[in-house]
């Protein structure tokens, strides 16, 4: 049990930092040179998918992570990777997900411009995501 734990842990931070990694190097750039109208539609296009697909792997992840607590013991690094794997799921929610919802509402004019606020938060959940994987893979290969 220990095992499939580890390995589905290290997929989903894997995964998770990954996503993160692509949006702060292709999208945000992208999202940048766009005008306000054109950035709103491109967000609604590109956030489709990852609003369906990221937080139950996140999730999971996070709850991989607390099982292995249980399992193996608690273990400084996995505490940490569960601390930043779970700051992840906290940023999503509070600082990205309300500005997402505010975007393809429509009901936020180009003079309320969100992508600075959104691009912030997208930073503090890719430091966490890469600090995750990581801080879990360091524990992964020396337990």
């Amino acid at each position: 049990m220990q095992d499939l734990l580890t390995v589905l842990a290290l997929l989903g931070s894997g995964v998770t930092a990954g996503v993160m990694c692509c949006v702060a190097l292709s999208l945000i750039p992208g999202f940048r040179t766009l005008p306000y109208d054109e950035y709103v539609a491109s967000h609604i296009v590109f956030g489709r998918h990852f609003d369906k697909v990221m937080p139950p792997i996140v999730v999971l992840t996070v709850l991989c992570m607390a099982s292995l607590l249980i399992v193996a013991g608690p273990a400084p690094l996995t505490v940490a990777a569960l601390a930043c794997q779970l700051t992840v799921s906290v940023v999503s929610q509070f600082g990205n997900v309300p500005i997402n919802r505010r975007v393809k509402s429509g009901r936020c004019p180009a003079d309320e411009d969100p992508r600075g606020a959104w691009r912030r938060w997208h930073f503090v959940r890719l430091a966490a995501s890469v600090s995750a994987l990581t801080t879990f893979s360091v524990w992964a290969v020396i337990r």
